[in-house]
């Protein structure tokens, strides 16, 4: 497949550029006037139009990309997509006023879900999650981490393992998978913390581990939740079977969760809406991701994260959905990087990055997905016309995306 007369081929990173940090994710390379070519679902080639070999200018397929811009594929490194209903029967409750702690006292939140899931099929489950993840390819996601954590019983926690595990068999993107039983307690557990614990690391791990069934642990660190303790005893447990952690951190309050995902070499640290100088100094010693939700903090309505002060502090920012039933039930990444933008005050530039190279490097694969590069996998997307880069997230709410291109395949749903 050739593209040609590409008004802006964007996000050229050298190949081996796997994360960018700080004042990096300013700098968005851009290619005007540009050709594309993919060859077994690798990008072989591109240049300017003004160069285009003459071997290749004829071939039979093409597509011109005239007025629009050619962006690599969003990677959205945090989302909660296998859900068995959605909830919107709390929506009144936020509107009223109600704390995200008030909805789940009085039974909602994520016990809510979990009650749902327990009673749903394998099957009733893989169908809903499969209609929310092609939605999101279309509007330019192609690569996305899911969690279990709506399961809460050996059962459930693995028959959502499994369902992820079918999603990335039958989808063309990277898929990866994170165990979240540590999401809350269940009811049963409320007066007894280690009682659950234990059945996390006694009983589901060694499950898990015999099925290959995933490649994260993630920990809700949060008071009302899960405690630094508790959270270092299931990242170390979760590290004897092969699973790196990723975890929900500093959410509703700054609770020690930086300093435990940091001792325990996180991938990445999710949320962080909550956050001080002492945060920022633990992870600048660290290899950590910082992973932010702006569309978590607009449903809510609580803080949105100081994306500026990671940047300034030199850190690699990435940008995910939180897609999820109770929190943000949106998959929309284009939504996000406005978000970003709009209440976070980065820039166009930054926030693009943050949720193309650095979201694959929150799932380490930036390797082969991400930005643009001769011989990455040809995952992206072609916009509609577009005046400029801003645009994109100028335009919030409105998709810019035109074509996916999955493989060096165009992807119909």
């Amino acid at each position: 497949m050739l593209i040609t007369n590409i008004k802006g081929l964007v996000g050229l990173h050298p190949k081996n550029k796997l994360v960018l940090h700080g004042k990096e994710l300013s700098d968005l390379p851009v290619l005007e006037n540009a050709w594309l070519l993919i060859e077994d679902g690798l990008i072989k080639d591109f240049g300017e139009m003004s160069s285009i070999p003459s071997q290749i200018s004829n071939l039979p397929s093409q597509i011109s990309a005239k007025g629009r811009y050619v962006f690599p594929s969003w990677c959205d490194s945090h989302t909660h997509i296998v859900f068995a209903a959605s909830r919107e029967e709390e929506f009144a409750m936020k509107i009223e006023g109600k704390t995200y702690e008030e909805i789940a006292a009085a039974g909602g939140g994520i016990l809510n879900s979990a009650n749902k899931l327990q009673k749903a099929t394998e099957d009733e489950l893989f169908e809903s999650a499969a209609v929310r993840l092609k939605r999101m390819i279309l509007q330019g996601t192609a690569a996305v981490e899911i969690k279990s954590g709506y399961g809460l019983t050996t059962e459930s926690e693995i028959k959502m393992l499994r369902v992820i595990q079918r999603l990335k068999d039958q989808f063309p993107i990277p898929i990866k998978a994170t165990f979240l039983a540590a999401h809350a307690f269940p009811a049963e557990f409320k007066n007894d913390h280690q009682g659950y614990i234990s059945l996390i690391i006694n009983e589901m791990l060694p499950l898990i581990a015999a099925e290959n069934l995933a490649d994260y642990i993630d920990v809700f660190c949060e008071k009302g939740f899960f405690s630094v303790e508790e959270t270092d005893q299931l990242l170390k447990a979760g590290a004897k079977y092969g699973l790196k952690p990723k975890i929900h951190a500093n959410q509703l309050s700054v609770s020690g969760a930086i300093e435990v995902a940091v001792k325990n070499k996180a991938i990445s640290v999710d949320h962080l809406e909550e956050s001080n100088g002492e945060t920022i100094e633990t992870l600048r010693n660290a290899d950590t991701i910082v992973t932010l939700l702006p569309s978590c903090s607009f449903y809510l309505g609580i803080p949105f994260a100081d994306a500026r002060s990671f940047i300034k502090a030199n850190l690699p920012v990435a940008l995910a959905t939180d897609y999820n039933p109770g929190s943000t039930p949106s998959g929309n990444m284009n939504f996000v990087v406005s978000l970003g933008c709009i209440k976070m005050k980065m820039f166009p530039e930054q926030a693009i990055n943050a949720a193309t190279l650095n979201g694959a490097a929150a799932m380490e694969i930036s390797e082969n997905y991400g930005s643009i590069a001769i011989e990455k996998k040809a995952n992206l997307f072609i916009t509609k016309p577009m005046p400029s880069i801003a645009y994109l997230p100028y335009s919030f709410g409105e998709s810019q995306v035109d074509t996916e291109i999955l493989n060096g395949e165009i992807y119909h749903g």
